[in-house]
């Protein structure tokens, strides 16, 4: 008597791990006797006006902030909790690319720049840098350098810089957005969104925006040769 066989029912796939960032690398090289070790990413690169903000953070290994992520997956209000609780916990340094640094250098160059400046701001000179990205920085002799493409979904120091350098350029975009009203700055934080782009066709720029970005530029040839003077006279630094 043959017997039939029952074809099993197709597995569903199950939902991919989401991996957060660990302390891993940092211990790693804790163990190794090196240290410090920091961590160091940027916000704003894409946005048409504003600076480009970036942060470095050497996490104390004793007291490490639980829920350390990219800043991308965080809500607005988480990051603000985890800013605080980093900047308690951490040695943390800031530093800044304005617009005219990106226009000269290119954004490329001026967030390596403003990423290093942040480095060596920090109260400790770190031995070990951790950075988001394809790029190493350019640091001082004795300091080695490893860039980390994703680090900021793999590495807890520098998911933590991610956090302080989103948070610091929100609040600085919603500064501007205050002193510069009609733009939505404090909404959009400079970004490419319908509403900013209604803006620059109304307003015109401001001395916050970014004059080698194209939509910029557009808008500032249509003001014409008086742009200058227009700008600094109405929306001054």
């Amino acid at each position: 008597m043959s017997r039939t066989r029952t074809k099993a029912a197709p597995r569903l796939p199950l939902d991919e791990e989401v991996l957060r960032p660990t302390f891993r690398r940092e211990r790693s090289a804790l163990k190794r006797g090196v240290w410090p070790v920091a961590g160091c990413d940027e916000a704003g690169r894409g946005p048409l006006a504003g600076p480009v903000v970036a942060a470095a953070v050497i996490l104390d290994p004793d007291n490490v902030p639980r829920g350390l992520d990219d800043s991308k997956r965080l809500t607005p209000e988480r990051r603000e909790v985890l800013y605080e609780r980093i900047c308690a916990r951490a040695q943390v340094a800031v530093a800044m690319a304005p617009p005219w640094r990106i226009d000269r250098d290119n954004i490329l160059r001026a967030s390596l720049w403003a990423l290093a400046r942040a480095v060596t701001w920090l109260p400790v000179r770190p031995r070990l840098v951790f950075v988001d990205g394809r790029d190493r920085i350019s640091i001082d002799a004795g300091c080695e350098c490893q860039a980390i493409i994703g680090g900021d979904g793999l590495v807890a120091s520098i998911a933590a810089a991610s956090i302080v350098a989103k948070v610091t350029r929100d609040r600085l975009m919603t500064c501007l957005g205050a002193a510069h009203p009609g733009y939505g700055f404090e909404r959009h934080m400079g970004y490419s969104v319908p509403e900013h782009f209604a803006a620059l066709d109304r307003l015109g720029p401001t001395v916050h925006h970014r004059r080698s970005f194209s939509p910029v530029a557009g808008a500032l040839s249509v003001l014409g040769e008086d742009a200058d003077d227009l700008i600094a006279g109405v929306l001054p630094l």
